[in-house]
């Protein structure tokens, strides 16, 4: 049996790396349906909890899972949505090293000793992942907007990036995992993630964010977006789950 080594090294994960600037829009975003729905890490639900239950790279159970190439694809988009820019991992697999680099520091703790992704790391990760789904695996430049500093879109990128696409939540973490979106009320389809067609898509397209979410905030981004639209009374079904993570994505 091939011989596994586990080395990560974390750099650029100070406290202050975070603050409300014009961040510049994501443009590798080509991560495949396949690549998400099939790869051996968040697929096993004893994977996904080991995880997030410890600082990330640091299992070595989670690591050997590391081997799948979807996997490794998968954990690229986790690690760029979760780490700031700055932040690089490199990780020992069989004595062959992948370097995975951090991007938006959605929840820069989780690289931290001792640390873990908790629920709100979960949404936050998930519909980060979500969002940068590609039915074509083509690299599209991409806007992404939430209730984060980290989100924060100044008005030179909202300038560039106007056509609201939809936006995305879930937890790629769970069992089985939850993929959801909802159409920004202008849209009838989500090519850029769906393809052709939304009968077959890897997201559950819930229907309009207008229904699906609470109002958008100043920059069109939708909070507070749920697993079911809302029902003839104006208000959401008993039972209906508020995902309060949810991401929206914008194209020029």
């Amino acid at each position: 049996m091939a011989s596994q080594v586990a080395c990560v090294g974390v750099q650029g994960l100070e406290s202050d790396d975070v603050g409300e600037v014009d961040q510049p829009a994501l443009g590798s975003n080509a991560l495949t349906s396949n690549a998400l729905t099939s790869n051996a890490l968040t697929s096993n639900a004893l994977l996904s909890s080991a995880l997030t239950e410890t600082a990330i790279a640091s299992n070595a159970t989670m690591i050997d899972a590391l081997r799948d190439p979807l996997s490794r694809e998968v954990f690229k988009y986790i690690v760029s949505c979760a780490l700031p820019g700055g932040a690089h991992l490199d990780v020992n697999v069989d004595g062959v090293s992948y370097g995975f680099d951090g991007g938006l520091g959605l929840h820069g703790g989780w690289g931290e000793t001792g640390g873990t992704c908790d629920e709100a790391c979960k949404g936050w990760v998930s519909a980060c992942v979500l969002a940068r789904l590609n039915y074509l695996g083509t690299p599209v430049p991409l806007s992404l907007r939430g209730g984060k500093s980290e989100l924060y879109a100044g008005a030179t990128e909202q300038a560039e990036y106007t056509v609201r696409e939809g936006a995305y939540y879930g937890d790629i973490f769970a069992d089985p995992p939850v993929y959801r979106a909802c159409l920004s009320p202008e849209q009838v389809s989500l090519e850029r993630v769906c393809g052709p067609s939304l009968d077959d898509c890897v997201v559950t397209v819930v229907g309009s964010c207008s229904a699906a979410c609470d109002a958008p905030r100043s920059d069109g981004s939708f909070p507070h977006c749920h697993d079911r639209p809302r029902d003839t009374t104006g208000g959401f079904p008993s039972g209906a789950i508020d995902y309060p993570s949810a991401i929206t994505v914008f194209e020029k």
